[in-house]
């Protein structure tokens, strides 16, 4: 007999599935799952909905048997397989990217990186800035330039601190019955702002290097937890870059929303907004419509991509 779960933690090729009334068995999966014919390094992801069948009652394991339709999902390139893709979650109802501007110093571009993992499949995201209490005047006018830039183009952009409670209430509210994707490179304080949502959990948390400047991992695999305000929230391990071996030129214009948006105008269907006359987005951005700051982003995806060895990324050929 089959019972159906909610993959809630992943721990190398084991499966912890939350099947009700509230127990958690341990699976592991047998035969092979693909992606719509990719190859994947992980081929189940926290968030999936699955249907195990139990192999030991006491010890409480079992086998993940199928999985069920996702209703979306994210993924990005492995950092280890440069080849496959790695599952990030499933069946989310939003994604929340967490930056800093200080501590460590504001990136950008891994903003705009992380939103192409999630526009392709519409997923609202909020971009969230930790650790306001370190941040002066400077600070705050790089803050308020981000909020006018991705606010205008229909992104949440909010600001948080753990320190002194900054914004930790609007967030719950923003997580409320909903299904949440937590992302961010390392060091920016996930654990943090996740112990400060939920009393209890008591995550691991690390400072930063003073050698390096840099995050230290302290989340090793991902994980769902419930929240007592309602919703859950996936915790996932510390990003240090994000690559695209799954995308191609005109699937990252695409997904630019606001690049897309203005396109319609381009003189050319085909238009990559760099060289082409008559470019609509090129003109947005000469007038001030669009943002020069996603723009350098998003010429610096398509260098990235297009320098993956064609030979090596066509691995079907």
């Amino acid at each position: 007999m089959m019972e159906k779960g909610r993959v809630v933690k992943v721990t190398g090729s084991w499966y912890i599935v939350f099947i009700e009334p509230g127990e958690l068995v341990n699976c592991r999966i047998i035969g092979k799952f693909r992606l719509d014919g990719k190859k994947l390094t992980n081929p189940v992801t926290v968030g999936d909905e699955v249907m195990i069948e139990m192999e030991d009652i006491e010890e409480s394991s079992g086998v993940i048997k199928k999985i069920l339709p996702r209703r979306n999902y994210v993924t990005r390139q492995s950092p280890r397989k440069k080849h496959d893709l790695h599952l990030i979650a499933a069946n989310v109802d939003q994604a929340m990217v967490m930056s800093t501007i200080v501590s460590p110093t504001l990136k950008p571009a891994f903003i705009d990186r992380f939103l192409l993992m999630t526009e392709p499949h519409d997923i609202p995201a909020i971009i969230l800035l930790n650790k306001s209490d370190l941040w002066g005047e400077e600070e705050m006018e790089m803050f308020w330039g981000l909020e006018s830039i991705y606010s205008k183009i229909g992104y949440e952009v909010r600001k948080c601190s753990v320190v002194t409670g900054d914004g930790i209430d609007e967030i719950k509210a923003l997580l409320e019955g909903k299904i949440t994707l937590l992302g961010g490179q390392s060091g920016v304080g996930k654990s943090s702002v996740i112990n400060a949502l939920q009393e209890g959990l008591g995550l691991k948390t690390q400072d930063i290097s003073d050698y390096s400047g840099k995050g230290q991992h302290t989340t090793t695999f991902a994980e769902m937890f419930e929240l007592d305000h309602g919703g859950s929230i996936i915790d996932t391990p510390g990003i240090k870059t994000l690559s695209f071996n799954n995308l191609e030129v005109m699937d990252v214009a695409h997904n630019f929303r606001e690049f897309f948006k203005a396109s319609k105008e381009c003189k050319f269907s085909d238009c990559t907004h760099r060289d082409e006359p008559g470019c609509a987005v090129k003109s947005a951005i000469e007038e001030g419509e669009i943002s020069e700051l996603r723009y350098m982003n998003y010429l610096q995806i398509l260098d990235d991509i297009e320098g993956q060895n064609y030979w090596e990324r066509r691995t079907d050929l």
